[in-house]
């Protein structure tokens, strides 16, 4: 009788603490989950050093993604952005400089994007999307953090000004995050 009270009380103990358990994340782990295939591109200047991009994802793209391959096809090397729009759902997250990793942040349900802003540099070769999001809930509050995945519903629209020089992540041992080093060269 004991035994079979011990297991009830761990039965019904395991999912509060599955609940309340924070999922964390390797910075590794945070990369592009997914694709945009209703992404659609206009350059709408390129006048000058600096040429600026409309980057429209439509529903069901996955913003990272697409941002990430939006700077691959455009050979982006150096780039800042803001958005605006709404997503069905999202992962965020909040990096722990202690344990080094993110905490997600789950978002599941329909979302205004309130502010999206971003750079693009240069790690590995490849095009690194960096980029943090507030989103607003139905009742007014927020959530908000550097995005690991967002799916959008209806649009997100993404401005994106590109720079004429490029700019490259080093991998920084002491926080295990790829960061923007101003001084290195491929």
């Amino acid at each position: 009788m004991r035994l079979c009270r011990s297991i009830l009380l761990l039965l019904l103990a395991a999912p509060v603490a599955a609940q309340t358990t924070p999922e964390y994340l390797h910075p590794s782990q945070t990369g592009p989950h997914g694709s945009a295939p209703g992404m659609k591109v206009k350059l709408l200047s390129a006048a000058g050093p600096q040429r600026e991009y409309a980057v429209i994802l439509s529903p069901g793209d996955e913003a990272l993604s697409g941002l990430t391959k939006f700077a691959a096809d455009y050979h982006v090397e150096a780039a800042h952005f803001t958005a605006i729009g709404a997503l069905k759902g999202a992962t965020l997250g909040w990096f722990d400089p202690v344990k080094k990793m993110y905490k997600t942040i789950p978002v599941n349900q329909q979302v205004e994007v309130l502010s999206m802003v971003g750079d693009i540099a240069v790690a590995n070769g490849k095009p690194a999307v960096h980029t943090h999001m507030v989103v607003g809930l139905p009742d007014g509050t927020t959530r908000g953090g550097h995005v690991i995945a967002a799916y959008v519903n209806p649009t997100l629209e993404v401005m994106v000004t590109v720079d004429p020089g490029p700019l490259y992540k080093k991998y920084d041992p002491a926080t295990t995050l790829t960061l923007i080093d101003p001084d290195a060269k491929q």
